[in-house]
């Protein structure tokens, strides 16, 4: 029977795809059509796809597709053309990644979804058709200039800390599932006000601009093909660009640097730095922002708890080494959860309080002062869940909104 998904670990993918010899282009899309047999549709995808040596993170619904993929540049001809022969994406927009390494992604992986934007809504409470007025990034640099005009980013809060357009609205959200109801609120008596919606790439805004009209506002506008084509028309066509800092990306990159303006901060030293990481205690694996210094400081992790137990993993995985080193020469068939399994048992090893400490956010020895000196958590702070991307003593009872200025 043939496979149709990936069995080969992460450390000999990345190695393959740093052996390649030829260019990747990384390329996203996206359109709503019905899907009768979403897995025979998806096998089917996987199958042509791996033929052409494509990687990337594709999600299938009886919606339709959203695609986020590396292609071989030899083979784009092959892909347009097979694109082309699939039934609802003919002519299907491709956006074009604005800064790309071509190691975006490492393997392929198509996965069978309920929805291709989890809402949270049930399904036929509102006309997702029904869908606000597309802009191009001309039409959305002159628009920012109406009277009364609300943007309003329709991403999650830590996609909008490292950028965003001037002046916008950015919610307080972890998910897309919480911002719905967050920005009908946060626009509450803006029914007749010109609302501009923007995103990564525009999925997000096509389900955002019908709700809000299903909401009752009259005015709402949506960025066409979101920050990426925003950036690219911005670049070919030599206009003003009105986006400042990076424009975060869910691939192995983290961000594509759109200006020079730095708006974030180092989680742990709270110097500028706007470069998104993963603990490298993969038990953690929290994502936040650290800059280079913290990064040699913590050995890439969170916090001093994490990096303890990361250190005691190396030596207990050196020591393993040293007493077997037949070992060596046999390859995990999966290296990520041979080390998880590791750390998590030293994680359970540690006092309690430590443990509590990881998991609800202290920041002890994790906050550092500008002097240097540590920087005490608050009691909010240690009460508080870590959610992705907060650096430390954000609490879990923020504002519902956050507007961040020009």
């Amino acid at each position: 029977m043939t496979v149709l998904h990936n069995k080969v670990n992460r450390q000999a993918l990345r190695e393959r795809l740093m052996k390649e010899d030829f260019r990747r282009i990384t390329v996203s899309f996206y359109r709503y059509f019905y899907v009768d047999d979403v897995q025979a549709f998806r096998d089917a995808l996987y199958l042509k796809w791996s033929t052409l040596s494509c990687l990337g993170r594709i999600y299938v619904a009886h919606e339709g597709i959203n695609a986020q993929m590396s292609v071989p540049e030899h083979e784009m001809g092959a892909f347009m053309e097979h694109l082309q022969s699939v039934g609802g994406l003919q002519q299907v927009p491709l956006k074009i990644a604005v800064d790309d390494d071509g190691r975006s992604f490492i393997k392929l992986n198509v996965k069978v979804r309920a929805k291709l934007v989890a809402d949270g809504l049930a399904d036929g409470s509102f006309d997702v058709t029904n869908v606000g007025t597309h802009l191009t990034a001309e039409e959305f640099n002159r628009a920012m200039d109406l009277p009364g005009a609300v943007v309003v980013d329709m991403r999650n809060h830590y996609e909008s800390e490292v950028g965003r357009f001037e002046g916008a609205v950015c919610p307080d959200a972890d998910t897309f599932r919480d911002e719905l109801p967050m920005v009908a609120q946060i626009l509450e008596g803006k029914e007749e006000h010109p609302v501009l919606l923007y995103c990564t790439g525009g999925i997000r805004c096509e389900k955002a601009s019908a709700y809000l009209r299903h909401k009752g506002f009259s005015q709402v506008h949506q960025l066409h093909g979101g920050i990426i084509d925003y950036v690219r028309q911005v670049r070919t066509q030599n206009l003003p660009n009105r986006f400042l800092g990076k424009n975060f990306v869910f691939d192995d990159r983290m961000g594509e640097r759109i200006s020079d303006h730095v708006l974030a901060v180092c989680h742990q030293c709270a110097k500028p730095c706007d470069d998104h990481v993963n603990c490298a205690n993969t038990s953690c694996h929290h994502l936040f922002i650290q800059c280079h210094a913290c990064r040699a400081a913590y050995c890439g992790c969170c916090s001093m708890e994490c990096q303890t137990i990361l250190e005691a993993h190396n030596a207990e995985q050196a020591s393993s080494l040293s007493l077997f080193p037949e070992s060596s020469s046999f390859e995990s068939t999966s290296p990520e959860s041979s080390s998880f399994e590791s750390t998590s048992a030293v994680f359970s090893t540690l006092e309690p309080s430590s443990r509590e400490s990881i998991y609800h956010g202290n920041a002890d020895g994790l906050a550092t002062s500008t002097n240097g000196a540590s920087a005490k958590p608050s009691a909010a702070t240690q009460s508080t869940v870590y959610r992705k991307g907060r650096p430390p003593g954000r609490e879990e009872a923020a504002a519902p909104h956050a507007v961040y200025p020009a």
